[in-house]
């Protein structure tokens, strides 16, 4: 069952989010054609990213934590996220694009990722970012596949059940 909450959307925010979703897919897959590194079918292990991106991986009092280290000039897009977590931009300057638009995030910063999100972001000045995801498992990629879905498919980001409880409610 997804995570989402239901009652915060209607069928016209829906739709929004769907669209972004779709486009976000294609920009991605085009960056990949044009060369850009990453694997959307293994978020979050691609060897190759993760050293022009540099990785810290950090497990404590029950939380595993991900820094990551972005260079300016770089556009990437990230994993979609199944979990609300917070998250903390420490150095830098990035604009960030999601399904409620453009916003520039200057260091110090930090906000809450919610279930379904997948961003595009604009690397303006070289970047640390830092996320923090509660979890039981020490183990890098079992955490991972906790809290990163492969697809808008997945049952825990997806929105094709509060799409179809929405229209019942409209007959």
């Amino acid at each position: 069952m997804s995570k989402l909450k239901e009652t915060n959307y209607t069928l016209e925010k829906i739709n929004q989010i769907e669209y972004f979703r779709d486009e976000v897919i294609k920009l991605e897959k085009q960056l990949i054609d044009m060369g850009s590194l990453g694997d959307p079918d293994n978020p979050g292990r691609c060897e190759e990213l993760n050293k022009i991106n540099p990785l810290k991986h950090t497990f404590a009092g029950g939380c595993y934590i991900r820094e990551i280290n972005c260079p300016a000039g770089q556009i990437l897009t990230t994993a979609i996220h199944k979990k609300e977590h917070p998250y903390f931009v420490i150095k830098g300057k990035v604009s960030v694009l999601t399904e409620d638009g453009i916003k520039e995030i200057t260091a110090p910063f930090y906000g809450v990722t919610k279930p379904g999100t997948k961003r595009v972001v604009f690397v303006h000045e070289d970047c640390t970012w830092v996320t923090v995801h509660r979890t039981d498992s020490t183990d890098v990629d079992e955490v991972l596949d906790e809290v990163l879905a492969k697809n808008f498919e997945d049952p825990d980001v997806s929105l094709k059940e509060i799409k179809k409880q929405l229209q019942l409610k409209q007959k």
